[in-house]
């Protein structure tokens, strides 16, 4: 799944965001201060970055200037209120891929998401669709699954699960998540179907895999 890091200072706009990102397959992290998007941005976990310009304690455009100075090719989607000419330009020339202004439609920025991640994808394809972790090889192309020289046969539903896990090393999923990310809507609440899968998983590719932690969930150790 692709990961969209949200700089947004509005809460609101923030939420409407993730919630419709989130049903169009889209994994999401909310940042609200300047200083903290770089270190996200940096990170190389995210595949595109949606920045807001008037953020706290650091401006969007500064933001974009050090990635770009850095040689962080993230994909940068600017949304702001401002829609002078000048501050558009300025961010293109800062390296920005594209500008929304609000109000916004989601539709068009959703267009617009996707657009931009299908350039990336065309400019670096085996990077986009391989996840490493720990001797195991995940590819999004092929839906294949390889733990060191042994391919592993796994369900639909499986291999969302794995997908999620590594694009969240060390993070904690909470069995609420995780229903969200692979299932979708197609669950009932108070199902212990995400334990169940947890139990094959383990059984496939190994008991260390997936961490249970009491009280909150489940997370893959980094």
């Amino acid at each position: 799944m692709r990961q969209i890091l949200i700089a947004e200072d509005d809460s609101r706009i923030a939420l409407f965001l993730e919630q419709g990102l989130h049903k169009h397959g889209f994994l999401t992290k909310h940042v609200a201060a300047g200083h903290d998007v770089l270190v996200y941005a940096l990170s190389g976990e995210f595949d595109l970055l949606v920045l807001d310009l008037g953020l706290p304690g650091r401006t969007g455009l500064s933001i974009l200037e050090e990635l770009r100075g850095q040689g962080c090719q993230i994909p940068v989607v600017i949304l702001t209120a401002r829609d002078d000419m000048s501050d558009k330009l300025t961010g293109f020339e800062l390296g920005a891929d594209d500008y929304v202004t609000k109000p916004f439609r989601f539709e068009e920025l959703l267009a617009r998401i996707r657009a931009r991640l299908r350039t990336r994808v065309a400019h670096d394809p085996e990077k986009e669709w391989i996840l490493n972790y720990h001797g195991i090889q995940l590819n999004l192309r092929t839906r294949s699954i390889q733990v060191g020289k042994q391919v592993v046969e796994l369900s639909a539903r499986e291999f969302a699960m794995v997908e999620t896990f590594m694009n969240h090393p060390g993070q904690v999923l909470s069995r609420e998540q995780l229903l969200d990310q692979v299932w979708g809507y197609n669950h009932l609440p108070g199902s212990n179907v995400v334990d169940v899968y947890v139990g094959y998983l383990r059984k496939k590719l190994g008991n260390h895999l997936i961490e249970t932690v009491r009280g909150m969930g489940y997370r893959m150790p980094i």
